[in-house]
């Protein structure tokens, strides 16, 4: 199709990658945001989002005239083809997603908006909102177009560019499948549908995987407690291909910008039917019993008890490749610790700066300084290459809780250290033999 003009509220994770990304397709895109300083830094190229890849498709796009960032929607949408909005839906009270931002929005660009400019929800926002929006509009002219996001953070980028499918919904078809040719230049399906379908699909992505993950953790105890192991589970699952192999490692639960938002949303969703999703909340009690489990794991390996002792924390992040702490499962497994009396030293490479109840340095070996034990949290890479031998030397304690199965146990044991990961047998010093000696 022919480039269009599109404006993107919102400049976060999904708007940012959003804007970007259309423009690399070509289409001429105005970034919109209310934070002043923000878009001065956006428009001098400066991409402050941990993202792979986002800041160079930034730079390109602006280099090239089809990028470009504004404070203001009204101004910017006068002239629009299509608007898209991907502003936050954070988990409001009850646990229904907040749509204030949505509103205020459509409530400040609805009567500019030129006839037949497309309005766009990229946001997360349950079913019905369309609906909802086009009442708020109270314009018949102006067609609401639902096109769920489906990007990871640390990947962002790559998913947007090479997606698995593309959804559009509403009840103009006319407008869905304009919105669906945007992204002509992709190798993807384009799924057609009802605005209520396309609003219902992220939802029912996102919690099938939350509700798989928190399978794969409750499978992981059972491993515990059957002396199986995880990791030969897991690999034979994967073959098969009605199951697959992703979203089945173990960990110390889920967490993020989505899921807990998200899973939440649509108990409330159910709810407002009169249907009681319990498949779904009892996954949302696993992942809370799963935080409590990685706690007692760390008691154990420091006698039972949590007042007083000094555990190292390795990773704050809510996953690798990522500096966001949005309901990070690290984050409460930490909180819960400190609670308990525990004193807290962490690292993350891609965080810094000051978090309340612990002490954050900007070198790995100094969480090992005197610590009764050592957590791996965030399963970045970088925590494999570390000297193992030097971290036994700086603790007072030997045990290395691995709660993402991220190092590789010998290692560990070689340097002197006890190795203790979720699921998989319990790997302690390598018994000295005469070879050995």
């Amino acid at each position: 199709m022919t480039a269009a003009r599109i404006v993107v509220v919102g400049t976060g994770y999904v708007g940012l990658t959003t804007g970007a990304c259309l423009a690399s397709l070509g289409h001429r895109v105005t970034c919109v945001d209310v934070d002043q300083t923000k878009i001065a830094r956006l428009s001098a190229g400066r991409v402050d989002i941990l993202e792979p890849g986002l800041a160079e498709l930034v730079t390109r796009g602006l280099t090239s005239g089809r990028l470009g960032f504004v404070v203001g929607a009204r101004e910017a949408v006068r002239d629009a083809e299509g608007v898209f909005l991907c502003v936050p839906t954070p988990m409001g009270a009850g646990g229904s997603a907040d749509l204030r931002a949505v509103e205020a929005v459509t409530s400040e660009i609805g009567d500019v908006l030129p006839t037949g400019c497309a309005l766009i929800t990229k946001s997360t926002v349950p079913v019905g909102t369309a609906q909802r929006i086009r009442a708020m509009l109270g314009r018949t002219d102006i067609p609401v177009v639902s096109n769920p996001e489906f990007l990871r953070e640390g990947t962002a980028v790559a998913d947007f560019l090479g997606p698995d499918r593309i959804v559009v919904g509403s009840d103009d078809l006319d407008a869905a499948r304009w919105v669906g040719d945007l992204y002509a230049d992709l190798d993807a399906p384009v799924v057609v549908a009802d605005a209520a379908s396309a609003e219902l699909v992220k939802y029912a992505a996102n919690c099938f995987l939350a509700m798989k993950l928190s399978y794969v953790n409750s499978i992981a105890e059972l491993c515990e407690r059957l002396g199986a192991d995880i990791d030969l589970v897991t690999e034979g699952m994967g073959h098969d291909r009605r199951i697959g192999r992703t979203f089945l490692k173990p960990g110390p639960g889920w967490g993020g910008s989505c899921l807990p938002k998200d899973t939440s949303a649509l108990v409330r969703v159910a709810e407002s039917v009169q249907y009681d999703f319990r498949m779904l909340t009892s996954a949302i009690e696993e992942n809370i019993a799963q935080r409590d489990r990685i706690v007692a794991k760390i008691a154990g390996a420091v006698g039972g008890t949590l007042a007083g002792a000094r555990i190292g924390v390795l990773g704050l992040a809510f996953k690798a490749g990522t500096n966001d702490l949005r309901d990070s499962p690290a984050l409460a497994v930490s909180s819960v610790l400190g609670a308990l009396g525990a004193e807290l030293t962490a690292y993350d490479p891609a965080v810094g700066g000051e978090i309340a109840g612990m002490v954050v340095v900007d070198d790995p070996y100094q969480v090992a300084k005197s610590a009764d034990a050592v957590v791996v949290l965030t399963e970045w890479n970088e925590f494999k290459r570390l000297d193992w031998t030097y971290f036994a030397e700086l603790m007072e304690g030997d045990t290395v809780v691995d709660t993402r199965n991220l190092l590789d146990p010998h290692r560990i044991i070689d340097a002197g250290l006890v190795w203790q990961g979720v699921g998989r047998p319990r790997a302690a010093h390598r018994p000295v033999s005469a070879a050995n000696v």
